[in-house]
């Protein structure tokens, strides 16, 4: 399985962006799909996710606050999110992630399969 992540950049304060995560190779049936977040320093961290490629549930960690939403396509093999109102503390590196599993989403140890990851910098 292999993850390509796109659509980090350099905004300022308010501002959105969108980032894409391409899923290809060896897919499962129904696998979860989380977009976590990691500064210099600090553990990764879960930002959004989604239980099942097909009909799952979607949760997002609580500083998201309304401001991002997840999507998907599956006809394109694609997971996206949309951060709006962008604050100088999202900036960090955005990395997709798929799981085999639909439980545990919100936890970086249950994902196998990483993207490259996507810097995202807010100015203030």
């Amino acid at each position: 399985v292999q993850l390509q992540a796109s659509g980090g950049g350099l905004v300022q304060a308010g501002n959105s962006l969108r980032l894409s995560c391409v899923v290809s190779g060896r897919t499962f049936s129904d696998y979860g799909m989380g977009w976590f977040r990691q500064t210099p320093g600090k553990e990764r961290e879960f930002v959004a996710g989604i239980t099942g490629w097909i009909g799952g549930s979607i949760y997002y960690a609580n500083f998201v606050k309304g401001r991002f939403t997840l999507s998907r396509d599956t006809a394109k093999n694609t997971v996206h999110l949309q951060m709006n109102s962008l604050q100088p503390e999202d900036t960090a590196v955005y990395y997709c992630a798929a799981t085999p599993t639909s439980r545990y989403i919100r936890f970086p140890s249950k994902y196998p399969y990483w993207g490259q990851g996507t810097q995202v910098t807010v100015s203030s």
